[in-house]
């Protein structure tokens, strides 16, 4: 060992160790510190590619929004918009951006939406009527206001959406005009109903009009006739005939049996005569408006004249079994009621066209202070599915074109509006029984 070298002690192979194991360490760290910088980098390229989605998919929103979308500052600069306020305004984003929101609102609108921000703080402003500058002239819009916030709650702006206005006055235009039109067919069909009912009786009424009309026709003849022996005859004696010539003229014109005949005559033309408005009346009644009193009514009198003519005008021979007492009195419109029961009573006539035993069952009676009457009949019937359709407007289960699907339907809201029931029920032996419930008497002196 030279003079000049020291010899090597544990001391300094300790501090040798210990320098290799810092080095160690130090390389350690900086590999951890790498590592966790490539995973920050990639971490931030991800949020970078969603950042960079999610602003497509916001773009790709506000670029397809018909409405116009204004986003300003707490000021009302506009800080962003979308294609719709592009394409109204004629002017890009980037000369829109930085310009106050006022700017392109007509001066007419000016005072009222100077007062947005502040109205705003307090609560979203709805359904606002404003016009909007457009390359075509002014736009009326529909404008909502919302409060735009940051994340502690403050107010740093306010978003703008409007829908320009020709849009929805076009579409209520066109719901206005639609909404017409069905009202107007409804009360088309309405009619035509009623006028169906009318026709169905009319057909009835001429029927029934037939007979005293001929009757009062052919004694007017016969007076006719013997007003003419009368004429010759008093003609005769004006000229100063002989009395023997009288006399024989007398017998040649038979004017003793004339004059017997002509009292006859005069009672069975007065009698048709009463016939002939008995049946006027019935049908003035039936045709009675909604505007009339409700009274009490002899509603033994509507029904056996419903089913007269019902009956007398239909084409198919039908047994009918009534049981109706005399005098019993209903409250309500007798020709209201009248148009009810024709209507069950053709309905039951209907549904037995095809059947081989044609039987039409018709009762009433008083029941406390209620008139119950039944209409059953030996038809097929009605499914389950159908009878609880059966009141409808506009359902029928008749063939096209043979009916409006109304006639019950009106019916049910006649009985509603008189506090009565109109029921419909299949029977166990078959055919369906249709029950009326009637107030006997005036509620308000109950």
């Amino acid at each position: 060992m030279s003079h000049n070298e020291k010899p090597i002690t544990s001391l300094d192979k300790r501090l040798d160790d210990n320098s290799e194991d810092a080095w160690v360490s130090v390389i350690q760290k900086m590999d951890e510190a790498y590592a966790d910088l490539v995973h920050y980098q990639v971490e931030i390229e991800e949020k970078n590619v969603e950042l960079e989605e999610n602003k497509l998919f916001f773009d790709s929103i506000e670029s397809s929004m018909s409405d116009v979308l204004i986003v300003c500052d707490h000021n009302g600069c506009i800080q962003r918009i979308n294609r719709a306020l592009e394409t109204l305004t004629g002017r890009s984003a980037e000369s829109l951006v930085g310009i106050n929101f006022t700017d392109l609102i007509d001066q007419r609108y000016l005072q009222k939406v100077d007062s947005f921000l502040t109205q705003v703080r307090v609560q979203s402003i709805r359904d606002c009527e404003l016009e909007l500058i457009g390359v075509e002239g002014a736009v009326p819009l529909s404008m909502n206001c919302s409060p735009r916030k940051n994340h502690r709650g403050r107010l740093v702006g306010m978003v703008l959406i409007g829908r320009p206005l020709g849009e929805l006055q076009k579409a209520y235009i066109e719901l206005n005009n639609t909404h017409a039109e069905l009202k107007l067919a409804q009360e088309r069909l309405v009619q035509s109903e009623k006028m169906a009912s009318l026709g169905r009786l009319v057909a009835g009424v001429a029927h029934e009009l037939n007979n005293p009309i001929s009757f009062v026709y052919g004694n007017m003849h016969a007076l006719q006739r013997y007003t003419e022996r009368l004429s010759v005859y008093f003609d005769a004696i004006n000229e100063g005939e002989s009395r023997e010539s009288l006399k024989l003229m007398r017998q040649q014109l038979r004017l003793d049996k004339v004059i017997r005949d002509l009292n006859s005559l005069v009672d069975g033309t007065m009698e048709g005569a009463d016939r002939v408005k008995e049946i006027v009346n019935d049908l003035r009644q039936f045709s009675s408006t909604q505007e009339s009193e409700k009274t009490l009514f002899d509603l033994t009198h509507v029904i056996r004249t419903a089913l007269h003519w019902i009956i007398k005008e239909s084409k198919q021979d039908v047994d009918v079994v009534a049981v109706i007492p005399d005098g019993l009195k209903a409250f309500g419109h007798s020709g209201q009621i009248h148009q009810v029961v024709v209507n069950l009573i053709q309905n039951a006539v209907d549904a037995m066209i095809d059947s081989k035993v044609k039987r039409l069952s018709l009762n009433a009676s008083h029941i406390g202070d209620k008139i119950e009457f039944h209409v059953s009949d030996t038809g097929p019937g009605v499914s389950e599915e159908n009878l609880s359709r059966l009141f409808d407007p506009f359902f029928t289960t008749k063939p096209v074109g043979q009916g409006t699907g109304l006639g019950l339907s009106i019916s049910y809201g006649i009985v509603s509006e008189h506090e009565g029931k109109l029921e419909i029920r299949n029977q166990s032996s078959g055919g369906v029984c249709a029950s009326l419930v009637l107030l006997a008497e005036n509620p308000e002196n109950v």
